[in-house]
């Protein structure tokens, strides 16, 4: 048992989980500044408003980048191909707060007055594109 612990704990797969969850947490932190800079409501300060809706949107935005940049970092070849792809996926996630904010009128105004259908839609769709983008990010086997 110990010899597999060393087989698996060496040093070039602990200094490879360090940085992959590094690199992750400084992507999701800049993905959720951005996102936040983007859309025309405060998340941050209506949450700790106690607005539910902002709360629904934007934890299914994280969890809809978090979704795509997790399937990079299982199949990324290296640091710099993680990078890239991740930033692609936070990419993809703000196209699709912009294109639900055209299909659902309002939708800035409607969570800052805390309608949680809307924050439900607009997570629904943060989430559901996430899925689609990580599955678009997986090698094929051609």
């Amino acid at each position: 048992m110990l010899e597999a612990l060393s087989i698996s704990l060496n040093k070039a797969a602990v200094l490879g989980f360090v940085m992959y969850i590094l690199g992750a947490a400084v992507l999701f932190a800049l993905f959720q500044f951005i996102y936040t800079r983007v859309t025309p409501h405060k998340e941050f300060e209506l949450i700790r408003s106690g607005n539910v809706a902002a709360a629904i949107a934007l934890g299914g935005a994280v969890i809809g980048f978090a979704i795509p940049a997790s399937n990079v970092i299982a199949y990324s070849i290296s640091m710099l191909d993680f990078v890239v792809w991740a930033v692609i996926a936070a990419v993809v996630q703000l196209l699709a707060f912009l294109v639900t904010s055209l299909v659902l009128k309002g939708a800035s105004a409607r969570i800052k007055n805390g309608e949680i259908a809307a924050g439900i839609y607009i997570a629904a769709v943060a989430i559901s594109v996430g899925m689609l983008n990580a599955a678009c990010m997986t090698p094929s086997t051609n």
